[in-house]
């Protein structure tokens, strides 16, 4: 294990997706992040089934900033329940997981 985790959410524009994604590398809480647009989300709400245009957003950073970056996220999203979702990055090249390590470091 790298000790590395990527983390997902969605947001309800690119707009919002890119604010988010800069404030939180400002922040140290993430290395980078990837904005992917065009994303057709399909969910329950509120008892109706819907579909709705977003953003998505893939993070990366170390298990250690993982819950500081929930708690920020959940505070700057505009969505009262965002998924904010981990998972582990079981490999990468040293080079890469050194920098995210670094990037994220105090």
């Amino acid at each position: 294990m790298t000790g590395l985790v990527t983390v997902y959410t969605t947001c309800a524009h690119a707009e919002e997706a890119a604010r988010l994604s800069r404030e939180l590398v400002d922040e140290r809480l993430i290395a980078c992040a990837n904005v992917i647009q065009g994303v057709m989300s399909f969910y329950r709400w509120e008892g109706q089934v819907t579909n709705q245009p977003e953003a998505a957003i893939l993070m990366k950073t170390t298990e250690a900033k993982f819950p500081a970056l929930k708690t920020r996220l959940a505070e700057l999203h505009s969505y009262d329940v965002p998924c904010i979702v981990a998972w582990p990055i079981v490999d990468a090249n040293e080079a890469y997981a050194q920098w995210v390590r670094g990037a994220v470091d105090d």
